[in-house]
């Protein structure tokens, strides 16, 4: 396909359009990261065909795909965001009850539901007109570069072994517990390994496929092999599969603990020494400096240290 170049800018917006391009190589996934619609991107991305005098995308059988001129501008549009960003935010000031930025945190689903709430209500406080997207994530997500993209802000895990190319800062340390339907007849006793090894297990399905958990990293190491009965994807969804069942779900006491609230469950210790489950927020070299990602990182430090048993 023919292109005419034009004499039109090639601004911020389009850069960040175009890479996002690159990532998603779809304009409707593209317009629902860039929270734009369907018809901008497609303008946005006529107008970058016009700009570089080449398609960029082309249609093929399996989807849209870059072309050899895209690749090679991809890299040095990357280079010229990250330049734009550092240059503004080295002098960048941030009032969070003015602001009305777009922060993404991205998270595991059983992170402890009182610290999510504790965030979300202390960001509603400070930050009335600024918006949180809490992201999901998965088995498939790459979030070293989302955050190196700046599609993510932070990132809350507990790997083993964090990647040391992104800077840490530890949030939570939560022991492991056994939780059980309230009627078990192993919740009203002290358990032992043995025990532990016939139980029936609720597992949930890895959401790293490049790191393995820390409860599966201390089973191993141990020898112990469970009966990994029920396999899920939602921790979230594993508390209501095991009242009036003989299942038991091996998770963090904060997480048990707020469902045991809800539901008839209890609540054992775990007869395995597991240490405690450390959970930090990780982010990429071109934030740190930021006051609103600094904002955005001590505010989650603080709702951290306000849960019970954190120092």
């Amino acid at each position: 396909m023919a292109i005419r170049r034009s004499s039109a800018t090639l601004d911020t917006y389009l850069l960040k359009v175009f890479c996002i391009l690159m990532a998603e190589r779809s304009v409707s996934r593209t317009a629902l990261k860039l929270n734009q619609s369907q018809p901008a991107i497609s303008v946005a991305l006529k107008n970058l065909r016009l700009i570089f005098g080449d398609p960029l995308l082309v249609r093929e059988k399996g989807g849209m795909v870059p072309t050899d001129r895209a690749m090679a501008i991809l890299d040095h549009a990357k280079t010229a965001l990250q330049s734009i960003d550092t240059m503004l935010d080295s002098g960048e000031s941030f009032e969070p009850e003015s602001s009305r930025q777009v922060f993404r945190i991205g998270s595991p689903d059983y992170l402890a539901p009182a610290f999510a709430a504790s965030v979300v209500a202390r960001f509603r406080q400070e930050a009335p007109h600024a918006r949180l997207v809490l992201h999901a994530l998965g088995p498939a997500f790459d979030f070293e570069r989302s955050l190196a993209e700046g599609e993510l802000d932070v990132v809350i895990g507990n790997w083993p072994e964090p990647p040391d190319r992104m800077h840490l800062s530890m949030l939570l340390e939560d022991p492991i517990v056994c939780l059980m339907s309230a009627d078990n007849p192993l919740a009203s006793r002290t358990l032992t390994v043995d025990d532990f090894r016939r139980m029936q297990h609720v597992v949930p399905t890895p959401y790293s496929m490049t790191q393995r958990g820390m409860i599966d990293t201390v089973l191993t190491s141990l020898r112990i092999q469970r009966e990994e009965c029920v396999e899920v994807q939602s921790f979230m969804l594993a508390p209501y599969l095991l009242p009036g069942t003989d299942l038991v779900f091996t998770t963090t006491r904060h997480f048990a603990r707020y469902y045991a609230g809800l539901l008839p469950l209890a609540i054992v210790e775990s007869p395995i020494e597991f240490p405690a489950m450390r959970f930090y927020q990780l982010w990429h070299a071109r934030n740190h400096h930021a006051p609103s990602h600094q904002w955005l990182r001590h505010l989650l430090g603080d709702c951290s240290r306000g849960l019970p048993g954190q120092a």
